[in-house]
C-alpha cells in the first residue's frame, strides 16, 4: 500500500530509535495514522509512504511503514507551509514569508546552494544564514542516507541503528566495509552483511570476505559457548557453511590471519585450537590472575579454626560431615577454594558456617551470584546481603565497563560466589581483575549442571586442572535424603533410572503422546492459577521447537492463562503478542535499561541493568507512548520502549538452559520425545534440581529412561584448564 500526503501531526517520536506515530493528510483530504521507524520528520513535510494496513484494538486502522520518502514542495504555497513549520533552525513563520516573498519557488534551492543571498534580507546576517543552511542540509542529508541505505537493501529500522552508530558517514562506512556491521550491530549476521557486500560490488572469493567469514564462524562458536575451535573444524565450517568457497582458499587466508595476529592459534594436547584474540586473552589472563590468588593467601595468626567450628556445631545443633568440615577449614587457609556438590549435600550449611567464621575473625567478605534470582535466594538462605556479580563489580552503563578492576579493586578479605557453574569466562575475568592479591575466592556450585550460557567452561576447567583446591560433597544428608527430588536427582546423575512413583514432591503422569502431554500441562497450570499459585509453577522444556517446545508451550499457556480481554492492553511485536499480565523473561544483558525499585517504608531505589534470565510480569502497555512496563520478580520496575521488545520473550515456559541459577516452587517437565542432543542426562539432572518443593513429569517413562542413558553432550571447546596447568607449571 502506498500513500502520499502532508504530515498533519507528529503524535509520538522516540528520540533514541526513530519510532514515530504520525497523522498524514492524503491527497483526498483524509487523515491517516501511520506508525514505524522513520527519519526525523516534521509537521508540514510532504511524504510518500509504503507499508501494510493493520488494525489496532484501540486506535483502529494504521499503516505500518515499510519505507518513507520526503518529497520537497514545489509550489509557493507548499514552500511557505514547509518553512513555516519551524523545523529549520533560524526560520519562523515571519521569516518564512519573507523568504518566499523574495525568492518564490527557488527558496529551498537558494538555502541549499547560495545561503549568502539570504543576507540581503533584513534581519538575516551571515551567522543566521549559515545556521539556516546547515539545518536544511542536515535534513536533506538524512533523506540521502535513507535512500542510500534502501539502495543497499536495508530497512528503515536498520538505517536508524546505523545512523545512530556511524553518524553522517554511515552510507560510506557501510559500503566500504559491510562486514564491520557484524561486530558493531548486534542484530546483523554474516548473511545480512554479505548481502550488502554483494550489492556494494564485493567479489565472492575476495580475501576481505573470507576473512570476515572466518571471524564470523568463530564468533558463532563463541555464541554457542566455545572460546575456541579446532583448526580443522573451523576450516570446514567456515568454507562450507558460511562462505561456500574452497577449503584451500579458506586455509591460506586463515594462516595469514594467524600470522598477522588477527587470530590466535595454540596447540593443546594433540589439537590445534584457533581463538579470537579477545577469547584467548580472557582465558590466558584469567589463568594468571587465578594462580596469583592461589599463591598469595594470607595466614590468619592465632586463630583456632577447629575450636570455632565445634562452637558453631554446638550452637546450631549441627554436626558437620568430614567433607563439610574440610570445606569450612580451608575457606580460611586457601587462597582459592571450590566447593561442589549436588542437591542436598550441604552446600548452604557450609556457606552459613564460612560466613559466621569470617564474621568471628572480623574479616570483610562479599557474597554474590551470577543472577538476581540466585542472589536473592542465597540472601534468604544465609540471612546476609548478596548481590549479582555485576552489582558487586559496579557495572557502568555509560562507560560500558566495570568500575571495580585492578586499578579500583574490591576492598574485601574474601569473596564468595554461589552458582559458579553459570559464570562465563568474560565475567570470571572481570571478577578476578577486581580482586587484590591476598583476597580469598570461594566458589560454590554444581559442576554436573549445564555450563554457562556465555562462552567458557569455567567451573569444569578449574576442577579438571587439578591445580585448584576442590571439595566434592557426595553425601546426601538424612533430612534432605527424605526428599524424592534430591534422591532422584542423584540417581539421574549416577546414570540410574529415577523412581517414577507418585510422591508428594516428585510426581510422574504417563502421557502417551505430545498432544496429551500438552493438554496435561495446560490443565495443571490452570489448576495452579485457579487456586492463586500461578507464580509458584514453572514449565521447563529441553527444546525450543516442536509441540512441547518453548515457543509452542508459551503460546498455548498464554492463551490458557492470560487470554485476550477488553480490559487487557496488548501489543504484537514480530510473532509475539505481549499482553498485560504475561510472564516474560529478559533474553540478553542490557546494562543501560533503567529500573526503579519501590520498597515499603523506604525511599525508592534506582539503577540500571537488566540481565539475561531475569523474569517478571507485564504490568502496563501504553500504545500511545509506545512503552511497556515490566515488574521483575525482585521488585524492579522497568519501562521498555517497543523497539526493545526483541529483548523479551514469554516465560510461561522457559528452556532448561535458561533456568540455570533459578529455583522454582514447582517445576513441570513435559517429556515425550525430542532431539537426542538435547534430551540427555545433563539436561534432565539440571531440570530436576531447579525445583524447590515439587517436580511434575508429564510424559513417558521410555523418554526419561533414554535421557538417563544418554551422555551425548555437545563438546564445549575451551582452554582455561590447560592455561591454568601451564601457569602452575611455570611455562606461561
Amino acid at each position: 500500500m502506498e500513500i502520499s500526503g502532508t504530515i498533519a501531526h507528529i503524535r509520538y517520536r522516540g528520540d533514541n530509535n526513530g519510532w514515530t506515530v504520525l497523522s498524514v493528510r492524503n491527497e483526498d483530504g483524509e487523515l491517516i495514522t501511520a506508525v514505524g521507524v522513520v527519519p526525523h520528520l516534521n509537521e508540514g513535510d510532504n511524504v510518500e509512504l509504503s507499508g501494510t494496513w493493520s488494525e489496532h484494538p484501540l486506535y483502529g486502522a494504521q499503516l505500518k511503514i515499510a519505507s518513507c520518502r520526503i518529497m520537497l514542495p514545489t509550489s509557493v504555497e507548499a514552500v511557505l507551509s514547509y518553512l513555516s513549520s519551524g523545523f529549520i533552525k533560524g526560520i519562523g513563520k515571519a521569516t518564512a514569508k519573507q523568504l518566499v516573498d523574495a525568492f518564490g519557488t527557488e527558496t529551498l534551492n537558494i538555502i541549499r546552494t547560495s545561503p549568502e543571498k539570504l543576507t540581503k534580507l533584513s534581519g538575516i546576517g551571515k551567522k543566521r544564514a549559515q545556521m539556516i543552511h546547515a539545518s536544511y542540509v542536515e535534513k536533506l542529508g538524512m533523506q540521502d542516507i535513507v535512500i542510500g541505505m534502501q539502495q543497499l537493501g536495508l530497512s528503515l529500522p536498520m538505517t536508524m541503528k546505523l545512523f545512530k552508530r556511524y553518524g553522517d558517514e554511515c552510507v560510506q562506512k557501510v559500503k566500504s566495509n559491510p562486514y564491520m556491521l557484524i561486530e558493531d550491530i548486534e542484530s546483523v549476521g554474516f548473511k545480512t552483511a554479505d548481502k550488502i557486500a554483494m550489492e556494494a560490488g564485493f567479489e565472492h572469493e575476495s580475501a576481505f570476505r573470507v576473512r570476515s567469514g572466518i571471524k564470523y564462524a568463530l564468533s558463532l562458536a563463541v555464541s554457542e559457548g566455545n572460546t575456541c575451535l579446532p583448526r580443522d573444524m573451523l576450516l570446514m565450517f567456515a568454507a562450507n557453511n558460511v562462505l561456500n568457497v574452497g577449503v584451500e582458499l579458506t586455509e591460506s587466508i586463515l594462516d595469514a590471519m594467524i600470522l598477522e595476529g588477527e587470530l590466535v592459534e595454540k596447540r593443546i594436547d594433540d589439537t590445534m585450537l584457533v581463538f579470537l584474540p579477545a577469547m584467548h586473552h580472557l582465558e590466558a589472563a584469567s589463568a594468571v590472575m587465578l594462580s596469583e590468588l592461589l599463591e598469595s593467601a594470607k595466614v590468619l595468626a592465632l586463630f583456632d579454626t577447629d575450636h570455632e567450628i565445634r562452637r558453631m556445631e554446638k550452637l546450631h545443633g549441627i554436626s558437620l560431615a568430614g567433607k563439610q568440615r574440610e570445606a569450612v577449614e580451608r575457606s580460611v587457609t586457601d587462597g582459592v577454594l571450590i566447593v561442589t556438590g549436588g542437591p542436598g549435600t550441604g552446600k548452604t550449611t557450609i556457606l552459613r558456617f564460612i560466613i559466621e567464621l569470617m564474621e568471628r575473625q572480623q574479616l570483610r567478605f562479599e557474597l554474590a551470584a551470577p543472577t538476581g534470582r540466585a542472589a536473592k535466594r542465597i540472601s534468604e538462605t544465609t540471612g546476609k546481603d548478596a548481590r549479582t556479580i555485576h552489582r558487586l563489580l559496579e557495572y557502568s552503563a555509560s562507560e560500558e565497563s566495570f568500575v571495580r578492576d585492578n586499578k579500583n579493586p574490591l576492598k574485601a578479605d574474601a569473596v564468595i560466589i554461589d552458582e559458579m557453574s553459570m559464570v562465563d569466562i568474560s565475567l570470571f575475568h572481570a571478577l578476578l581483575k577486581a580482586l587484590e592479591k591476598g583476597t580469598r575466592l570461594i566458589m560454590v556450585g554444581d559442576v554436573d549442571q549445564l555450563p554457562s550460557v556465555g562462552p567458557g567452561n569455567v567451573l569444569r576447567d578449574m576442577v579438571d586442572s587439578g591445580s585448584v583446591p576442590v571439595i566434592r560433597l557426595n553425601e546426601i544428608f538424612r533430612q534432605s535424603g527424605r526428599s524424592s527430588i534430591v534422591t532422584n536427582a542423584h540417581l539421574v546423575n549416577e546414570g540410574r533410572m529415577p523412581d517414577l512413583g507418585m510422591y508428594e514432591d516428585f510426581q510422574f503422569y504417563a502421557c502417551p503422546s505430545a498432544a496429551v502431554a500438552l493438554e496435561s500441562v495446560k490443565n495443571l497450570c490452570s489448576d495452579y492459577a485457579y487456586i492463586g499459585k500461578s507464580g509458584e509453577i514453572q514449565v521447563l522444556s529441553p527444546m525450543k521447537s516442536n509441540l512441547l517446545g518453548v515457543f509452542n508451550l508459551n503460546a498455548a499457556l498464554q492463551q490458557e492463562l492470560n487470554p485476550p480481554s477488553e480490559d487487557k492492553t496488548e501489543y504484537k511485536f514480530g510473532e509475539t503478542v505481549f499482553r498485560v499480565g504475561d510472564r516474560v523473561m529478559q533474553i540478553r544483558n542490557n546494562y543501560e535499561l533503567e529500573w526503579v525499585k519501590r520498597v515499603a517504608s523506604r525511599s525508592a531505589q534506582s539503577g540500571s541493568g537488566v540481565f539475561n534470565g531475569d523474569i517478571g510480569t507485564v504490568m502496563e502497555i501504553d500504545t500511545g507512548s509506545s512503552q511497556m512496563t515490566v515488574l521483575f520478580d525482585d521488585e524492579r520496575s522497568v519501562d521498555y520502549s517497543f523497539s526493545l521488545l526483541d529483548e523479551l520473550e514469554l516465560a510461561y515456559c522457559i528452556s532448561v538452559h535458561k533456568s540455570q541459577g533459578s529455583e522454582f516452587s514447582t517445576v513441570v517437565l513435559p517429556l515425550v520425545n525430542g532431539p537426542r542432543m538435547l534430551f540427555n542426562r545433563n539436561i534432565l539432572y539440571t531440570a530436576i534440581t531447579r525445583a524447590r518443593h515439587t517436580v511434575v513429569i508429564l510424559g513417558t517413562a521410555e523418554c526419561v529412561h533414554q535421557m538417563v542413558n544418554n551422555c551425548n553432550v555437545r563438546k564445549r571447546y575451551s582452554a582455561l584448564c590447560r592455561f591454568i596447568i601451564e601457569r602452575r607449571e611455570g611455562s606461561v
